[in-house]
């Protein structure tokens, strides 16, 4: 059975985010056209998303000289749990959407330390007999929705982080929706919504 992974990383809904009114708009079309797909939506603001501290550098550094892992404190087995969990995840997906803000030119914070959970070495990349990083990710396809309140045409840094990052861990199909410009031009704020929303409709019908 094929599984989408329905990434959100943003604390608000549909209601008030413009990112997840698009989203919600693709997941009902994506829902009615593939019925017998399983799906998994999730927001990254309801869950505990581990970042790349203390603990969980101390905790890798004892696995790999040895330790069992109930041997570990029971903060580093929480995050080492949790990190693996989204890892795991993401792997078990065969489709993946990510959908965000763009925030002060970036990535709200909680997807970054999402993004920092798929990019592991051995599970989503490995380096050759070269030094070079090879992507095991690539049987995947990804969907990037953004709402950016100016016009940037994919250009902005969020953006081209996310396509590196998957392109580092070897997925090459990344599309890419995006709704922009309302805060730029609030007076054609509603069309350009109903624009996004039209072609996150006719998206859902076919990634």
């Amino acid at each position: 059975m094929t599984k989408l992974l329905i990434v959100r990383a943003h604390p608000l809904d549909s209601e008030i985010s413009r990112s997840m009114q698009v989203t919600d708009a693709f997941v009902n079309s994506y829902v009615a056209s593939h019925p017998e797909e399983h799906i998994e939506d999730i927001n990254l603001y309801d869950l505990a998303i581990p970042d790349i501290d203390r603990d969980l550098l101390q905790a890798w550094s004892e696995l790999g000289s040895g330790a069992a892992f109930d041997e570990l404190s029971e903060a580093k087995q929480q995050k080492i749990t949790l990190f693996n969990g989204y890892t795991d995840g993401f792997l078990d997906a065969d489709k993946i959407v990510i959908a965000n803000p763009l925030w002060n030119l970036n990535v709200p914070a909680r997807l970054k330390a999402w993004v920092d959970t798929i990019t592991v070495g051995g599970k989503t990349f490995k380096y050759n007999e070269k030094g070079e990083a090879v992507g095991l990710a690539g049987d995947k396809k990804v969907l990037h929705i953004q709402a950016n309140g100016g016009v940037y045409g994919g250009k902005d840094p969020a953006n081209q982080y996310l396509k590196t990052i998957l392109n580092y861990i070897g997925i090459n199909d990344f599309q890419e929706l995006f709704v922009e410009g309302m805060d730029y031009a609030p007076d054609k704020a509603a069309d350009i919504m109903a624009e996004g929303i039209e072609k996150a409709t006719a998206l859902g019908k076919t990634f």
